[in-house]
């Protein structure tokens, strides 16, 4: 019965997933509409397939013989059954929110800040937020780079409303719990381990919010009160300001940055090559200006969007984002289709994190790009406080997002402007600006696009730190210490493709990471390397 239901879904699924991959891809390229509304088109013929109620009721039946099946079986019917469910919902609602989703997308993908008449990209308006030291020019960069929000936030709230009404059609309480308990998460497991990091970090992280705001009065000579969120050199203060003098961008200017990338990753025993030439990295009129992993087919076909520059940034997106890109290129093919994907989402943000971060490491910087030694030594000390203070910051981020998403779902008509900043005042002790009252929640494009999705990245983090300490004290054999590259290290490759990419989905998350790690997820390798050293 398994056997043949899955043939026909494979048979139905696999040209539709390639399908779609393509129209996302073109659009992401090119911008247009026409190339959106293929987007849409291509996304409600997969959701049609996971809509078929006969085929539900089927795999129901399945699901109902568990101990028929073999592991094999049941971890596919598993899976299957949680991309089922959502999608047992009024179709034209379905399609509704598809629209929205693509029309939103599309918004930001064709936004541009606009300041006196003229007009920033991304990566201009992210220049001017790390180097200008004019109070007023930073508040205008600031102020413009939020008018996405206005633009999008009534199509984001009616877009919210249908997630809703389709996760109680679904028997949940909301599309929040509907995620997380659909994509194998405990929202009760997620919400300890989330207290648990705050009440870690809290205490380290107030004394480094502390000393960021002393830099930056010394730096813009201004007083404490009058610092404002675009003070803070990026434009959600998810990154941490650059509080200490170290120039990362001088060691990347002019360097080519996807030649250091390949390079790296093969001196681990981790070939991209080939993934690289399928890639798009540098900016387009009408591209988007994010960057992102795509995997088109689950048979090799991998590639990077990005708009890359010559600075420190880009070297870390890059890592990042071709950390998820060997992942997916070395998952087994002989698994099952269904299986073909990473352990789960937050295990390859875990990858991308753990190499994404070398960016900024004194160690990378020394053996990758051959900088000075004497070079390093002098900003050695700073640039371990600045990888550590960094990642507090981006937990603190995190925490925002979780908290915010959580609460936006199960009170979707509450002040939700407020809501934004009183998140943003606890978390990461900025306060709101006087008389500002517009949706800025809604110019961060994971609220709409990638909904309930940013938890995974502190998951990713804690992972990170835990994979980290066992490649060093277990793989390459060495006393633990933060300082390893890994560079020129290919028994972590080896490790990381036999024993990490390998089984895919084919174990559930929790067990995976026993399976690998030797132990379950846990947060003391993160406070070790972030909180207590």
């Amino acid at each position: 019965m398994f056997k043949e239901f899955i043939k026909r879904f494979e048979a139905k699924y696999i040209p539709l997933h390639k399908n779609h991959a393509h129209a996302y891809w073109k659009a992401s390229l090119t911008g247009k509409s026409e190339d959106w509304a293929e987007v849409a088109k291509s996304q409600l013929e997969i959701t049609k397939l996971f809509k078929n109620q006969k085929d539900f009721e089927e795999l129901v039946s399945i699901k109902s013989k568990n101990d028929e099946l073999d592991y094999i079986e049941s971890r596919q019917v598993d899976l299957l059954y949680n991309a089922y469910l959502p999608n047992q919902y009024d179709e034209k609602k379905l399609e509704e929110m598809i629209i929205l989703q693509t029309k939103i997308e599309n918004e930001f993908t064709n936004f541009r800040s606009e300041v006196d008449g003229k007009i920033f990209t991304d990566n201009e308006v992210d220049r001017l937020l790390k180097t200008s030291k004019d109070s007023k020019e930073l508040e205008k960069v600031w102020l413009a780079s939020k008018s996405i929000g206005s633009k999008v936030y009534e199509d984001v709230i009616k877009l919210v409303e249908l997630r809703n009404e389709q996760a109680v059609s679904a028997g949940f309480n909301n599309f929040h719990e509907m995620s997380l308990a659909l994509s194998e998460q405990n929202p009760k497991d997620i919400d300890r381990i989330f207290k648990e990091v705050d009440e870690l970090t809290r205490i380290k992280f107030v004394d480094i919010k502390k000393e960021i705001d002393e830099k930056l009065c010394e730096r813009l000579k201004i007083d404490i009160e009058e610092l404002k969120p675009w003070h803070y050199q990026d434009q959600f203060f998810q990154q941490a300001p650059k509080i200490y003098q170290i120039n990362y961008d001088e060691f990347y200017h002019e360097k080519d940055l996807v030649s250091i990338t390949c390079d790296y990753f093969s001196s681990i025993g981790l070939q991209i090559d080939d993934l690289i030439e399928r890639s798009d990295l540098f900016e387009k009129n009408g591209k988007n200006q994010h960057a992102y992993c795509l995997d088109m087919d689950k048979e090799g076909d991998i590639r990077i969007l990005g708009n890359v520059k010559p600075n420190s940034d880009w070297m870390e997106t890059l890592l990042h984002e071709y950390g998820h890109a060997a992942y997916n290129k070395f998952i087994g093919r002989s698994f099952p289709f269904v299986l073909r994907d990473p352990s789960h989402i937050f295990t390859t943000e875990a990858i991308a994190m753990l190499f994404g971060k070398f960016a900024l490491h004194p160690r990378w910087l020394t053996k990758v790009l051959r900088i000075d030694e004497k070079k390093i030594s002098e900003i050695e000390n700073d640039a371990y406080k600045m990888i550590k203070i960094n990642q507090l910051v981006f937990s603190r981020w995190a925490m925002v997002m979780y908290y915010f998403e959580k609460e936006l779902y199960e009170k979707p008509n509450q002040n939700l402007n407020e809501l934004w900043w009183k998140l943003i005042t606890n978390f990461q002790l900025i306060s709101k600006p006087e008389n500002r009252n517009q949706p800025d929640w809604a110019a961060k494009i994971h609220v709409a696009t990638i909904p309930c999705y940013y938890h995974n990245y502190l998951l990713g983090e804690l992972l990170a730190s835990q994979l980290y300490h066992y490649l060093v004290v277990k793989i390459i054999g060495k006393e633990y210490s933060n300082r390893y590259s890994l560079y020129n290290e290919p028994k972590v490759g080896a490790f990381l493709k036999e024993e990490f990419f390998k089984t895919g989905a084919y174990f559930h998350w929790s067990e995976f990471i026993i399976n690998s790690l030797q132990e379950p997820l846990t947060a003391k390798y993160y406070v070790e390397q972030y909180v207590m050293n």
